[in-house]
C-alpha cells in the first residue's frame, strides 16, 4: 500500500477501512487473475495518528478471508514504530485458501516463537510472513535464522516476502518444514515459486513428531 513515513511524522492520513478502495482493488485483483493474495494495509483505527499495520488474505473468488492486525511493534534496533502504529489485539489468524491453512503474521512478528505456535494450535500449515525487514549489522542473519527456526520448530511451510532496496534486506523465500528453502529471491526484484505439500507435510512430522512431543502449549492472551 505505501512505506512508513519519516521518523516523527505519521502514516495516519494513507489508512484506509477494509471496505476502502485499497482493499477493494485487491478484490478485483484476485477475482480478475483467480488467484488468493495476501497484502498487508495501513488500516483505520480509533487514533487517527496511529492506524493498524493490518495483513489481509483475500481469495480467488475476491472474497476477503481474514485480515490480520500486527501485534508486535517494531520498538527495537533503535526504531519506535509504536508511536505510527496501533498493536492489533492478541489472537492467531488462520485463513483456508483451498485444502490448505495460512497463518498470517508481519516482520517483527518472526522474532516472537510464541505467536508461530499459536498459529500452528490454530491449525496453520504454512505461516505466511511479508516483511519490511530493515538492513543492519546482522539483520539479514536474522532473517534467514528466524525464518528458517519457525520452519523447523513447528515443521510447517514458511513463506516471507520482504521489500528490498537501500532501506531493506530483501531475502525473500519458501521454507519447507526441514528446513530447507525450496525457492528464493536475492537482493533484487523477483518472485519465487513453490509448492506446498500436504505429503511433505505429514511425512516430516512423521519423523521430527517434535509438536506431538512437547510439554508446553501456548495459551493466547
Amino acid at each position: 500500500m505505501a512505506d512508513f513515513a519519516s521518523e516523527g511524522e505519521s502514516v495516519g492520513a494513507l489508512a484506509e477501512a477494509l471496505d476502502g478502495e485499497f482493499v477493494s482493488t485487491l478484490r478485483k485483483c484476485a477475482l480478475e487473475h483467480g488467484t488468493a493474495i495476501v497484502a498487508g494495509m495501513f488500516e483505520r483505527s480509533c487514533d487517527e495518528r496511529r492506524p493498524y499495520n493490518t495483513l489481509l488474505a483475500v481469495g480467488a473468488d475476491g472474497e476477503l478471508l481474514g485480515a490480520y492486525r500486527k501485534i508486535h511493534l517494531y520498538d527495537a534496533f533503535g526504531y519506535k514504530e509504536s508511536e505510527q502504529l496501533t498493536p492489533g489485539d492478541v489472537a492467531p489468524v488462520v485463513v483456508k485458501i483451498g485444502d490448505t491453512k495460512f497463518g498470517l503474521m508481519t516482520c517483527y512478528d518472526l522474532r516472537f516463537p510464541e505467536l508461530s505456535r499459536a498459529l500452528v494450535d490454530a491449525g496453520a500449515d504454512v505461516l505466511v510472513v511479508p516483511a519490511a525487514w530493515v538492513r543492519g549489522p546482522l539483520k539479514e542473519h536474522h532473517w534467514t535464522t528466524l525464518l528458517t527456526a519457525r520452519a523447523i520448530e513447528n515443521t510447517v511451510y514458511v513463506a516471507s516476502a520482504a521489500q528490498n532496496g537501500r532501506k531493506y534486506s530483501g531475502l525473500s523465500q519458501v521454507i519447507d518444514p526441514q528446513g530447507v528453502a525450496v525457492a528464493a529471491v536475492g537482493e533484487a526484484d523477483g518472485f519465487a515459486v513453490a509448492e506446498i505439500s500436504g505429503e511433505r507435510l505429514a511425512e516430516v512430522r512423521k519423523r521430527n513428531p517434535s509438536l506431538a512431543n512437547r510439554r508446553f502449549t501456548v495459551t493466547p492472551r
